[in-house]
């Protein structure tokens, strides 16, 4: 190639090459300020809104759950739920029925609103059967049908269900994987009830039995799910069955409230500035001295 073709198409290959780019529009900071602010503003819109959704949502809950001190003729039944997110996947509710007051304490597996939203499909599940059944077996085990042939994937359940017939004082009970009841007498005697089968939601077909008692003058019925015991204090140390049935017995004599917030004293003193692990819920079901 000759030198003037090289210059020749040296000088051709920049004439393409050479762009022009027009100026870009300076954005002022003012305008750029603002679309932060305006973006800003509208997170914090729906955050209040989803703050107002979950409060409405413990309110439903709430009213779902029997009021925090019943009472039934000799009886007094009280409770307490905290959740450790948003919702409580714990629930208690108290139903009468003309053959007894049915009392029923669950615990949804996992925490939050998923959790939350599930007690609400428990309470209504229970509530079906104890409209068809009043035994206390009978319930459970078709509770825990009605839950497997849920068409989702429903998490376990543990479920602590009773009747009380508010005239004998006779108890008939049943703990689907629930931890045991403590019946402790007014003489000090103390007995843990277990009688019943596996966690809701595991087998359609499980089987279930009950058990009975007689809850006498003095006597105090204590329900709760595993967020009491399993509550922990800053070495990493849980609260326990020992704490559990040391503070009950310190706490018998007073009237069911009375022990029911003694014993969530006990916990929160045990457990201090450490956060929940678990949602926990307590009823006292205790029986008028003569």
């Amino acid at each position: 190639m000759s030198q003037s073709s090289f210059n020749t198409g040296l000088g051709a290959r920049r004439a393409v090459d050479v762009r022009v780019y027009p100026p870009r529009p300076k954005r002022s900071g003012k305008s750029r300020r603002e679309e932060l602010e305006a973006k800003l503003a509208a997170l914090q819109k729906d955050y209040a809104e989803l703050h107002t959704e979950i409060f409405e949502a413990a309110q439903v809950h709430r009213r779902l759950c029997a009021p925090r001190l019943v009472r039934h003729g000799d009886f007094e039944i009280a409770s307490e739920i905290f959740a450790v997110r948003h919702l409580p996947g714990d629930f208690f509710t108290v139903e009468e029925t003309h053959s007894g007051v049915i009392l029923a304490l669950g615990d949804i597996c996992g925490k939050g609103l998923a959790a939350g939203m599930w007690t609400t499909h428990l309470v209504g599940l229970v509530g079906a059967r104890v409209a068809v059944s009043s035994e206390p077996e009978s319930i459970v085990a078709g509770v825990n049908r009605d839950l497997c042939l849920t068409e989702s994937a429903v998490p376990l359940a543990s479920l602590f269900l009773a009747k009380l017939d508010p005239i004998t004082g006779v108890v008939k009970y049943c703990s689907a994987g629930h931890p045991p009841a403590l019946l402790l007498r007014a003489n000090g005697e103390l007995e843990f009830l277990s009688a019943g089968g596996l966690l809701l939601g595991v087998v359609p077909a499980a089987g279930y039995v009950s058990g009975s008692f007689e809850l006498r003058a003095g006597d105090v019925l204590m329900i709760y799910s595993d967020g009491i015991t399993e509550s922990l204090n800053s070495t990493g140390e849980e609260f326990g069955y020992g704490r559990l049935e040391a503070q009950l017995r310190s706490a018998q004599a007073g009237a069911g409230d009375a022990v029911l917030f003694s014993v969530l004293g006990a916990v929160q003193d045990f457990a201090a500035a450490c956060p929940l692990v678990d949602d926990m819920s307590l009823a006292i079901v205790r029986r008028d001295s003569c």
